[in-house]
This record gives structure tokens, C-alpha cells and sequence, in this order.
């Protein structure tokens, strides 16, 4: 029986042409970008243009740069005085006649506190550390929502490359479902050929479900980070990172310390506890009170005209236990920083070391599927294929082929995707892009199709 079923073997074979493909997604010429199949047509846009879109429009970072704004507007005003008290004062007045005022002496004068230009400059500086600090943040949040964007569209292009993998087996073997129950019809092949194909079909729509639940996923999440409306239609134009050998994990320990943000913050924090810590300590010195006024006597005094100047200062070392106290509190305030700078180096080199776990791990796996794997099971399928066409092989062996070659090319896609979210996971860990030893450029440079 199984040697006149004819159709379906060739259905079956001509597969190996669509399956059979070892080289990498970025080498597939045909399919120009990364699209998102059932919804409705986008520009493509490539993995970097994303970013520099999310970074411009993403909300959180707008946030962060008003933020930054508002520190930077507040050092304008630190060594500004305080504002001069105008005083009008009568006294004098007789209570039998409140309204005589000729009876009173009457005052105007102005004040003004003066502090040191030492302590301006100072408080200066306090504030010029905020906003440091506050552009240390946004530029943090900057690469958490670069690498969140990243991530989105690696999922993004794994995602429709695992789709178009789907319509290729699906097709496939709608057709050979089709010449299996042709064949059926006539009692030239088994009804078990025919279920093993029905089944085969029907756990590829499961799995279709399973990629439509990502595609929308990751699309919320892109479109969200670029301030879009989660449902927008997306394309991403180009391909995985080229894999590229890492750095030592010395070297990008070094960088993270030279370039991670938080880190950098993390010191300017503690300056700025030592400056306030220093600035405590000035208000020991006291400051200056300077007043002048004019004054209006009552009618018949020999001088009606006179004028009044005065000059005070507070007393600080008559409260110097307040300020040895808040000088305590600026000193364990910079002991504080100082110890969240260690915990969170402690913290940085240890999601370096997961990052880079990661990314070698994504490229074994991405070369042992593309130079290993891949061409093993395609000659497994190949040899399957022939032997059940000449009868010496069942239908179940050749299904189970072609689903062992479908695992391993999902299975290489998720790898390369995995590549480019480990790189980018790395590159947040050290704060700065990696080099590339080619061409001394990031190394998230993509290629187009």
C-alpha cells in the first residue's frame, strides 16, 4: 500500500526547501524586515531608531528631564540673599490721642542679612551636586528604557521569524494532509497517516496562538516605551547582533565603575553629603544683620529729622549643641552613601557576571544550532523522507523529523534573540556600549537584510 502512495511523499520532500535552511535569518534576502503579520501595514523602523525615538518620547524620561531642569534651575538662586524686611514702626503715641500722630515718633528702615561668601558659594555647590545627581538618574533611566526597547524588539523579530517559519510548515502540510486523505479515499494509505498529519497540523495552530500572545505582548510593550498606542501595527527593519568576542570581566568591572550611572551618582551623592556636612559646620560663624532707617520725631522736638542704624548678629556657639548635632547627622548621612556605593558595585558586578553567563551561553547555543544541529536534523528529515518514500520508513518517523527540525530552527531564533537581549542586558550592566573589535563602534550595529 505504502509504495503506490506517491503525493504525499513529494508534498513531504519538497519541504526540505522550505525547512532547510541553515544559514542565519540575516542572511534570508527575501524577507526585508521583521513585520507583524494580521494587522495593519507600518514603516519599518530599525532597532537604534526605536531607541532614539523612545528616548525623546518615552514619558518617564520626560519626567526625569524636567526634573533635571528643576535641580539646574534651583542652582541660579543658591547664593542669592534673603529677601531685605522693610520695618515701619510708631511709638509713643499718647493713648489719650491714638490718632495724634504729631505726638509720635515714627521709623521706617530697611534690613538686610548678609551671609558670607563662603557659605553662599557652598550652598552653590549643594545644589549644583542635585542636579548631578539628577542627571546621573535620567541618564539611568535613559539606558533602562534603551535596553527595555532593545529587548522588546529582539522578541519582536523573533517573534514574526518564528511566525513565517509557522505559515511555511503549515502549509506544507496542509498540503500533504490533503494528498493523505486523497490517497485515503482510494485505500492506498493508512487512516493512521492521515490522523498523525491532522495532528500535526492541529499542535501548529496551538502553537500559533502561543506566537500571536507574544507578537501582541512584545507590541504593547515596544509601543508603550515609544508613548504609541499599545495596539499601533510595528516593523522592525534588520537583523540580530552580530556575535562579537566579549571583553574580560575586569574590563567590564572597569567600565561599569567609569561609566554606570548609578554608580556615578552614587558619588556625587556622597560629595553632596560632605559639602552640606562642611556647609553645617560654617553656620558656627555667625551672620550679619545691617539696618538703616529714618526716623520722624514728635512735633516740638529740637530735631523732628533723624535716622536710626543698627547692626545685630546671631549668637550660633551659644546653640552649639543643634549644630554639632546636624553636623553628626551630615557625617553619617556620607557614611550611608558611602556603603550604598559598595553594596551597589557589589550589586553592578554581579549583574555583569550574569549578563556576560548569558550572552556566552546565547552564542554556543546560536552556533551549535546554526553549524551543528540544524544541519543534523535537516539530513534527518532528508533521510527520513526517502526512506518512507521508497518503504523502509513509517509516516510517524517522518513527522517526527520534520517536528524535531522545526524545534531546532525555533529553538535558533530564540538563541539570536537571546544574543541580542544578553548584549544589551550587558551593555545596562556596564553603563557604556561594548566595542567593537572591528571598527571600534557599539556593538549593536545591525545589518539590513
Amino acid at each position: 500500500m505504502k509504495s503506490t502512495s506517491v503525493v504525499l511523499p513529494i508534498v513531504l520532500v519538497l519541504s526540505i526547501a522550505c525547512f532547510g535552511q541553515t544559514a542565519p535569518p540575516s542572511a534570508v534576502a527575501s524577507e526585508p524586515a521583521h513585520s507583524l503579520p494580521n494587522g495593519p501595514a507600518a514603516a519599518p523602523i530599525s532597532v537604534d531608531e526605536a531607541v532614539a525615538e523612545a528616548l525623546q518620547a518615552n514619558p518617564d524620561i520626560r519626567i526625569a528631564v524636567r526634573r533635571l531642569s528643576l535641580a539646574q534651575l534651583k542652582t541660579t538662586t543658591a547664593r542669592s540673599l534673603n529677601d531685605p524686611m522693610l520695618m515701619v514702626r510708631d511709638w509713643d503715641t499718647p493713648l489719650q490721642k491714638l490718632w495724634d500722630l504729631n505726638q509720635a515718633q515714627l521709623m521706617v528702615s530697611m534690613q538686610q542679612t548678609f551671609l558670607s561668601k563662603q557659605k553662599r558659594d557652598l550652598r552653590a555647590k549643594v545644589a549644583g551636586d542635585d542636579a548631578e545627581v539628577a542627571s546621573s538618574e535620567l541618564e539611568s533611566l535613559r539606558q533602562e528604557v534603551a535596553v527595555e526597547v532593545r529587548k522588546a524588539c529582539a522578541d519582536l523579530m523573533r517573534n514574526t521569524d518564528e511566525m513565517q517559519l509557522h505559515n511555511r510548515q503549515a502549509a506544507v502540510l496542509k498540503e500533504a494532509l490533503a494528498a493523505a486523505l486523497a490517497q485515503y479515499t482510494t485505500g492506498k494509505v493508512p487512516q493512521a497517516d492521515v490522523l498523525r498529519a491532522q495532528m500535526a497540523l492541529t499542535r501548529l495552530n496551538e502553537h500559533l496562538i502561543e506566537l500571536e500572545q507574544e507578537r501582541d505582548d512584545a507590541r504593547a510593550q515596544l509601543n508603550t516605551l515609544l508613548s504609541r498606542s499599545p495596539d499601533d501595527a510595528v516593523e522592525i527593519a534588520g537583523t540580530y547582533s552580530i556575535a562579537a568576542a566579549l571583553p574580560s570581566i575586569d574590563d567590564l568591572e572597569r567600565v561599569a565603575i567609569e561609566n554606570r550611572p548609578e554608580l556615578a551618582g552614587l558619588r556625587k551623592q556622597i560629595l553632596k553629603s560632605k559639602d552640606e556636612g562642611q556647609l553645617t559646620r560654617l553656620a558656627m560663624k555667625p551672620d550679619f544683620t545691617v539696618g538703616l532707617g529714618y526716623m520722624l520725631m514728635p512735633t516740638g522736638s529740637a530735631y523732628r529729622n533723624a535716622y536710626m542704624a543698627e547692626l545685630t548678629m546671631n549668637l550660633p556657639k551659644l546653640n552649639r549643641e543643634r549644630h554639632e548635632g546636624e553636623a553628626r547627622q551630615a557625617d553619617a548621612a556620607t557614611d550611608v552613601s558611602q556603603a550604598e556605593l559598595e553594596a551597589r558595585t557589589s550589586a553592578v558586578f554581579l549583574e555583569i557576571r550574569r549578563a556576560q553567563i548569558d550572552v556566552l551561553a546565547a552564542q554556543k547555543r546560536v552556533k551549535l544550532y546554526r553549524d551543528t544541529l540544524m544541519p543534523q536534523a535537516e539530513a534527518t528529515f532528508k533521510a527520513s523522507a526517502a526512506a518512507y518514500q521508497n518503504n523502509r520508513g513509517d509516516f510517524s518517523n517522518l513527522i517526527d523529523s520534520q517536528n524535531i527540525l522545526l524545534d531546532i530552527q525555533t529553538a535558533f531564533y530564540k538563541a539570536s534573540a537571546a544574543t541580542d537581549t544578553g548584549i544589551a542586558e550587558l551593555e545596562r550592566a556596564t553603563g557604556a556600549p561594548l566595542a567593537n573589535e572591528n571598527d571600534g563602534n557599539p556593538g549593536k550595529e545591525r545589518t539590513s537584510k
